[in-house]
């Protein structure tokens, strides 16, 4: 036998092995953001379902903090044995351009599982603003220069959508980051901030109790959940504009394939029962996705180039 027929063999044997024994103690998935988001109510879901099926306890933490930074930095420097997970979003790609370095290699140092959900995201408003509509807004926003804008923190889709606008209509903003989606929420509600372009995961129950006005969807087409709501593309109108916020699920590099494709199965399995779609996934405006492994890398490498020339375009250089 060869050796390097001896060394695939001998990879192949401990896959093997580890799923076999794996796993045989409780998982950890990390968030690397504050509760109350969707990151954070994803995780609760799967870690629920995966629980019963893997038949070991699943313990979700949050650690926040440096614009997700650094739940991801835990995670990656993990061993890669299945024991832990991290519920990231497209914000794990976006901060290559918002830090001018990071702890971690967003494409390296991790093994995609797979993409679970994307979310439109709203331009969103308090309703005591005088703006029932995008032309309303920009020209409100053209009299009242410097108006605020709520994030997430610096480098998360709430960001990079305000920017986008910014560069594309010419208005005058300043950023207000929070720490984590869960805050930004009471400042739109308290009139703290002008405006937000944030995920419909927080802002359901208050456009539905008439706190706050859902002017537009980021994304490039309308979502049946609002179905009334035109995209930001259509209303300005702002051709090219979209910003689409997505999550997934990783593992630390080395992580067994083995492991890898039973994850990917469960978690699937999970975004395929409709009572879950419905009641947890649809009511707070997530729609699930499933991919591959490998669709999900493509998705990942892909963004890390749009997002690069968004935050050129609008003049964001990365922290030191």
């Amino acid at each position: 036998m060869s050796l390097a027929l001896g060394a695939v063999l001998a990879l192949a044997a401990g896959e093997a092995a580890a799923q076999a024994g794996w796993p045989s103690r409780p998982i950890r998935f990390t968030v690397p953001l504050p509760p109350g988001g969707a990151n954070d109510l994803l995780a609760r879901v799967f870690a629920e379902r995966l629980q019963t099926n893997l038949g070991q306890p699943v313990i979700v933490e949050n650690k926040p903090g440096a614009g997700g930074n650094v739940g991801t930095e835990f995670v990656a420097k993990q061993p890669g044995d299945g024991y832990s997970l991290l519920l990231s979003s497209n914000t794990h790609v976006l901060n290559v351009s918002f830090f001018a370095k990071l702890p971690y290699d967003p494409i390296k140092d991790f093994e995609p599982v797979t993409l679970v959900a994307t979310i439109p995201f709203v331009l969103t408003v308090n309703s005591n603003l005088p703006v029932t509509n995008v032309k309303e807004f920009l020209a409100y926003a053209r009299s009242h220069p410097g108006s605020t804008y709520a994030t997430a923190g610096i480098g998360t889709p709430h960001h990079l959508g305000a920017e986008l606008l910014r560069t594309m209509t010419g208005i005058e903003i300043t950023h207000v980051p929070y720490k984590g989606a869960a805050f930004l929420v009471p400042a739109l509600l308290t009139g703290e901030v002008t405006f937000s372009i944030a995920s419909m995961s927080s802002l359901v129950p208050h456009f539905k109790s008439g706190k706050l006005r859902a002017l537009a969807v980021a994304s490039e087409t309308r979502t049946s959940l609002l179905p009334d709501v035109p995209t930001i593309a259509e209303a300005g109108p702002l051709p090219g504009y979209s910003i689409d916020v997505w999550f997934g699920v990783m593992a630390p590099a080395g992580t067994p394939r083995a492991i890898v494709d039973r994850l990917n199965a469960e978690i699937n399995r999970v975004l395929q029962d409709p009572k879950v779609v419905k009641d947890r996934l649809n009511s707070v405006g997530l729609s699930p996705v499933g991919t591959t492994p490998e669709r999900y890398m493509e998705i990942m490498k892909a963004d890390l180039v749009k997002y690069a020339k968004i935050t050129r375009d609008a003049g964001i250089k990365p922290d030191q």
